[in-house]
């Protein structure tokens, strides 16, 4: 399917834009949520577990706003359990082998994301991935996606000792991009995104039209910007100074 063209830069709605993204000088983005829809291959993943035990298939929409929580947050829809069951080392392990085996039949990009990807590294603005999923399902996915060779970092939540919402994975992506953290925004969908980019002395933008789990909404988690579609995203990033 053809990707919609780069959006024009028309005025902004206010107060979409923070002065202070006017500052930035590269670009980190989650991958679950933010620039990748994966929710239905991590659904199926989970729905392959029901249907081995009898259940019946659950509909996307009971997966989604938990998708960016990896196995935890499907498990989690689909059973009813967390890490504190004695039975969740071994499902997660399930539900792990099943989502590699099948990593991309239906994630894509959000429409709008691949433009505004091309459009960054044409400014030669540096970008980057930082995800908490680990590297044997982060690198094969992004292989699949066309993200491989052009973004300039891409950091799992197994790179450093710690993921997010620690700031550790975002420093050591700044370090890569060879950019402070200060002239560095950090997108994400999650509040841990959110929470983990201000750690770390980032920038945040929220996008509103991810998983955005199920606490309290991207408004109420303090970032210095909200979204709503990749398109608002796309104008807020190519107003600033990148």
């Amino acid at each position: 399917m053809e990707e919609p063209d780069t959006p024009e830069l028309s005025p902004l709605p206010e107060p979409l834009l923070s002065s202070s993204l006017m500052t930035a000088r590269a670009v980190l983005f989650d991958l679950d949520g933010t620039l990748a829809d994966t929710a239905p291959d991590l659904a199926a993943a989970a729905n392959k577990m029901r249907d081995a035990r009898g259940l019946e298939m659950l509909p996307l929409d009971v997966f989604r706003p938990v998708a960016s929580a990896g196995a935890r947050g499907l498990l989690g829809a689909a059973f009813g359990i967390g890490p504190d069951d004695p039975d969740y080392a071994t499902m997660r392990d399930e539900f792990l082998a099943n989502y590699e085996a099948d990593l991309c039949i239906e994630t894509t990009l959000f429409p709008g994301i691949s433009p505004l990807l091309d459009e960054l590294s044409a400014r030669n603005v540096r970008w980057g991935i930082v995800t908490n999923k680990m590297t044997r399902l982060t690198e094969p996915l992004i292989a699949q996606l066309g993200l491989a060779e052009v973004a300039s970092c891409v950091v799992s939540g197994d790179t450093t000792p710690h993921s997010k919402p620690h700031p550790a994975p975002l420093l050591h992506a700044a370090s890569a991009l060879g950019v402070s953290p200060g002239h560095i925004v950090y997108v994400g969908d999650d509040l841990r995104d959110v929470q983990a980019g201000k750690a770390a002395g980032m920038m945040t933008i929220a996008v509103a039209y991810g998983y955005c789990g199920t606490g309290p909404a991207p408004q109420a988690w303090d970032a210095d910007c909200i979204v709503d579609s990749p398109d608002d995203l796309a104008l807020v990033l190519l107003r600033g100074s990148l």
